[in-house]
């Protein structure tokens, strides 16, 4: 495969799709989510924005395959709902644009479940639909990989070949111990005046559960619904960014930059992917 790897983020695709093909450009508008991609893969995303590049540019690429992650807050649990008419899609809208003058053969798009049955959904479709392509929508959780993660997710497969839908695994969720630092940051701890206030709300988990609550970027500033806190003999604190990026599949070497806060951390995170979720998706193309 030829890739195209668009609202890269951190490389999630690109961690996914592993041997089975190259990423001939990334593009992002966030410079930490560039950064962080460039220290992880040596490859620079261009920082673009989507909703500007020209079809020009994109048929320059010769990419055969598109991979993409667009912004999920038109169409989450607790986002606008507001669907193509969020500012957030002019971007998605612009790329269904160029899909109808260029179109890849291959196609696999990620978002939350919200995103089935939307105006986005039902506007990728008739793109996919009029080229003659084959779609399968799919939706998958980490859970079922053996990951004690709660991250439900779409996929939008399309390809010019038959697509035939592949048996998730079911695999039991391993211990979150496992998935922990070596040693805490005890500046993760939350404080009492923090704990007066959101503890009713917050959900705790301890070592040795096998689940989690799905993280979102606002995991830095938010702490009910934002994702899960762990609870042990010293306290209660968040998940380091290392923890949860393990809890998302990403490889014990991945790496931010040292000059990154933690709440830049947390929020590109919060936008990743459970890569071998997305690794399964890939599976059948």
């Amino acid at each position: 495969m030829r890739v195209l790897e668009l609202f890269s983020g951190l490389g999630g695709w690109r961690q996914a799709l592993r041997s089975r093909g190259t990423v001939v450009a990334a593009y992002d508008v966030s410079e930490a989510a560039n950064a962080t991609y460039a220290l992880n893969h040596g490859d620079q995303p261009k920082a673009r924005e989507l909703a500007t590049v020209p079809l020009a540019e994109v048929a320059a690429q010769e990419a055969d395959t598109w991979l993409m992650s667009p912004p999920c807050q038109p169409f989450c649990r607790m986002g606008s709902h507001e669907g193509l008419d969020d500012r957030r899609s002019r971007a998605f809208r612009h790329l269904m644009d160029l899909f109808e003058e260029a179109p890849p053969d291959q196609l696999v798009l990620e978002n939350v479940d919200g995103f089935l049955g939307s105006d986005a959904h039902a506007l990728l479709s008739e793109r996919i639909r009029a080229e003659g392509m084959h779609q399968l929508d799919l939706q998958a959780c980490p859970s079922r990989f053996g990951l004690p993660n709660r991250r439900p997710r779409v996929f939008i497969v399309a390809s010019r070949k038959p697509l035939d839908p592949r048996p998730q695994p079911d695999l039991a969720p391993r211990l979150l111990a496992d998935f922990l630092d070596a040693e805490e940051d005890h500046s993760l701890y939350l404080g009492p005046e923090i704990l007066d206030r959101h503890y009713l709300g917050l959900d705790l988990v301890e070592p040795g559960d096998r689940r989690s609550a799905c993280f979102i970027g606002g995991y830095g500033r938010r702490f009910v619904g934002s994702g899960s806190f762990l609870k042990t003999e010293q306290g209660i604190r968040r998940f380091s960014p290392a923890e949860v990026a393990r809890l998302l599949g990403l490889p014990e070497g991945f790496r931010f930059p040292e000059t990154l806060s933690l709440e830049a951390r947390y929020r590109l995170l919060g936008n990743s992917l459970s890569i071998p979720v997305a690794a399964w998706a890939l599976d059948h193309l």
